[in-house]
């Protein structure tokens, strides 16, 4: 059976305003996905069928032990290779291989091209799928003073730090105004401080934009944060151990509240959450 998540949190979500606008996202289903990888004679299995609903506009962060199929996971939403048994559903249509319109990805390393200004690397995406150079440029000018970057748009990605350089993957990925948007660790690269900085800010813009979000996290009080719910993987072949919907109050790291989910997603992981672990 399907797990059923609930819908978006009860932090309210504000109307989109400029940059652009958005159509919201859909629902994402994952439904008994398993997964397997073959080299030669030798197969491992990563996912044993595995399911889950992402509603539309809710954002699900996936925790698990490292090597447990999260990767995958993203991989199969976003089409890049097929499930070897189970179907994934996008908008309730089965996810097929190739491009999709609707899609955004940012990664842990951003991937930004080192020839191009911050401001081309914003805008690539938007002139591959049609836009003019012009307009692209308007767009990425736009979301780069969402993310505070206004002033770095003529710069190299060689002149950034690696916060900033995350900002430019997300501009890049929100720019094109994805319904569905896979996220792959992007924080996991950057200093403790400049993360709680970006995850603040992540946070705003999803609100602002609204899609579908899979986010994938080592990082369980990233996942409090940022999650409408958490999906807790087991070892490989991995299967959903629990989902644990997050409130508004949950997030405050100074309540009980905070402590309660906090245990409970480490508990799933094999973390005891006591001082001596006994």
């Amino acid at each position: 059976m399907t797990t059923q998540m609930p819908g978006a949190g009860s932090e309210s979500r504000a109307t989109p305003a400029n940059p652009g606008t958005t159509s919201g996202g859909g629902d994402l289903a994952f439904e008994k996905i398993s997964h397997r990888y073959v080299n030669g004679s030798r197969r491992t299995e990563v996912l044993n069928e595995v399911s889950f609903n992402v509603p539309a506009g809710s954002v699900a962060c996936v925790v698990g032990p490292s090597g447990c199929g999260k990767s995958t996971l993203l991989a199969l939403a976003a089409g890049l290779q097929p499930a070897s048994s189970g179907v994934v559903r996008w908008d309730g249509k089965p996810v097929r291989l190739g491009p999709n319109p609707d899609l955004g990805m940012a990664f842990q390393q951003p991937g930004l091209f080192p020839w191009m200004t911050v401001r081309q690397n914003v805008a690539i995406g938007l002139t591959t799928r049609g836009r003019s150079r012009a307009e692209a440029r308007r767009i990425a000018d736009d979301f780069l003073l969402a993310v505070g970057l206004h002033d770095f748009q003529d710069a190299y990605p060689n002149q950034l730090s690696g916060g900033m350089a995350q900002r430019v993957g997300i501009a890049r990925a929100l720019a094109l105004n994805p319904r569905l948007l896979l996220l792959d660790e992007p924080f996991a690269a950057v200093d403790a401080f400049t993360r709680l900085k970006l995850q603040q800010e992540l946070k705003s813009l999803l609100k602002r934009y609204r899609p579908t979000v899979l986010f994938v996290t080592h990082d369980v009080s990233e996942a409090i944060l940022l999650g409408d719910v958490i999906v807790a993987m087991s070892q490989r072949p991995a299967t959903v151990q629990r989902i644990i919907p997050i409130e508004h109050a949950d997030r405050n790291r100074a309540s009980p509240a905070y402590a309660r989910k906090l245990a409970e997603a480490l508990e799933c992981l094999g973390i005891r959450s006591d001082a001596d672990g006994a």
